[in-house]
This record gives structure tokens, C-alpha cells and sequence, in this order.
């Protein structure tokens, strides 16, 4: 059980709530945004000294029948009230490190999909393992460090001009920190997850404003565009399959057949990224 952790996105939930949102009268003007404790204690049906000491990181592990009614109260996705479970330590939790190997059968499908550019990440967005197209569209994974190779460094830390060119900087961003706070609160005990946090808090003034609002669930994206070099803008569409046993993403760009995606994928297919110049 995550204290602190818990009582900050309780924090966090009951803020960003009106009374009205949860049917209850607005009544006389409030000195802080959100609903008030007692409220938010009512709704859940427990008393409001438990909740407040909930928030205060002072109360005992909550049973999951009292999380199931403050999820309720608080209105929570269902991403929301996993996270909640998690943090509650009512939830399994992953003991060591993440994984980092990839299963050989995907490393064979990334060989054999044609004009699919294929990457797989890890928990903590590092690229694993890629293919010749994504090497050609994105850049060529195999000169470049672990280290180099974080989405999510590269998106905080890297040069101010979004990673790739993407067109979805803005909500990459956005997923980025949710994954990693559900991360970190799945691999408590993985220091590496820890210090990559850690840095791109220390880093990042961006990053260190959206990790404070405690978010855990992000759009996601469908369609995204490259600006590459020597091609200009590539149109894809964006499928991210999960690997939960790995707990890593297998991560598909394609375009529709006769799209000006689809030829500039072809064409870079053809090249590869040792043959792509401006």
C-alpha cells in the first residue's frame, strides 16, 4: 500500500469534481474547488474521519469494498479504479524488474509484416525490438543506446521539436506519464522505473506539472503523422497491442491501401533507412 501515493490521487479525483457532477447541490460558495470530504464520505458510505485520514496517508488498507464505493463516489474510470486498487495494495503487484526480452515469436512477426512499421516498448518506453520499416520511418534503432532509444526521454528531455515529428506531441506526452505512474505503481521495487521518473521530473518542468495531477488514463491515438526528412509528412494509423504476460506493446503503423501514407511506407520499404537521405 502506497500511502502517500493513494491519498495524493484521492486528492487529485475529489478536485476535479462539482457538486452537481455527482448530484448533490452547489450551495454556498466554496473556498477550494471539488467536492468537500464529508461529501465525498457520504457518497461512499464510510465515515468522513476514515476518508480524511485516507487522504492524509494515516488510515489502514482500505478493504475493496470500501475502494469499490469511493471509486463510485468519485466518479472513477475503469482505469481510475484499478489504479486505485493498485495503490491501495488490494491488487496484484509485479515483484522485481520489468521485462525487457522480447518474445522470439514477435520478434519473427515484426521480420514478416509487410508495409507495417513495427516497434515493440517496454513498461518503461524503451523500443525493444523494430523492424527495417520502423528503422526507416523513425530512425535507426541499432546506433543508438537504451538510453537513447526511451520514447519517453526523448519526448521530455530530447531537442524541443517533438521526436519523429510527430503530430500528437502534445497527447504523447500526455500517455507517457500516465503509463509510467501506473507502471511505477505496478513495479515498486524496480529502481530503474523509479530513477527514470525521478530524472524526467527533475528535467522536465512539463513533465513535473502533468505527473502532479495524478492522471492514469490518456486519449488514445489513431492516427498519427511523421514529418520525415526525406519524405515529408507519413500518415499512419496507429495500433499499440498489449502483451500482458511482458507487459510490453507491440506498436503497428500502416496506412490505407493507395494512401500518400501507404507509398511514402512502400517507398521507404524499398530503402531502408541506410538509403534515405533529405
Amino acid at each position: 500500500m502506497d500511502k502517500q501515493e493513494l491519498g495524493a490521487f484521492l486528492r487529485s479525483r475529489r478536485e476535479r469534481l462539482r457538486p452537481q457532477d455527482v448530484g448533490l447541490p452547489a450551495g454556498p460558495r466554496r473556498r477550494t474547488p471539488g467536492l468537500r470530504r464529508e461529501e465525498v464520505a457520504v457518497l461512499a458510505h464510510i465515515s468522513t474521519e476514515y476518508y480524511v485520514r485516507l487522504e492524509q496517508g494515516r488510515a489502514p488498507r482500505p478493504s475493496g469494498e470500501v475502494l469499490a464505493g469511493i471509486a463510485a463516489a468519485l466518479r472513477l474510470t475503469d482505469a481510475e479504479a484499478e489504479h486505485l486498487h493498485v495503490v491501495a495494495g488490494t491488487a496484484p503487484i509485479r515483484s522485481g524488474r520489468h521485462r525487457r526480452d522480447v518474445r522470439p515469436s514477435i520478434l519473427a512477426l515484426l521480420r514478416r509484416l509487410p508495409q507495417t512499421a513495427a516497434i515493440v516498448i517496454s513498461a518503461t518506453f524503451e523500443v525493444l525490438a523494430w523492424n527495417e520499416l520502423a528503422a526507416a520511418l523513425m530512425e535507426d534503432f541499432a546506433e543508438a543506446s537504451p538510453e537513447e532509444r526511451n520514447l519517453a526521454r526523448k519526448a521530455f528531455l530530447g531537442p524541443a521539436e517533438p521526436p519523429y515529428g510527430i503530430s500528437d506531441a502534445a497527447e504523447f506526452r500526455l500517455t507517457v506519464v500516465t503509463e509510467l505512474r501506473a507502471t511505477l505503481a505496478r513495479y515498486p521495487a524496480d529502481p530503474a522505473v523509479r530513477e527514470l521518473v525521478d530524472e524526467l521530473r527533475a528535467g522536465s518542468a512539463d513533465f513535473a506539472r502533468l505527473w502532479d495531477r495524478h492522471d492514469v488514463q490518456a486519449t488514445p491515438v489513431l492516427t498519427k503523422t511523421f514529418r520525415h526528412p526525406a519524405v515529408g509528412d507519413v500518415t499512419v494509423d496507429c495500433d499499440s497491442l498489449a502483451q500482458p504476460e511482458r507487459d510490453q506493446h507491440l506498436v503497428l503503423y500502416t496506412a490505407p491501401p493507395g494512401s500518400r501514407g501507404a507509398e511514402a511506407l512502400a517507398f521507404l520499404e524499398v530503402v531502408g533507412s541506410a538509403g534515405v537521405t533529405p
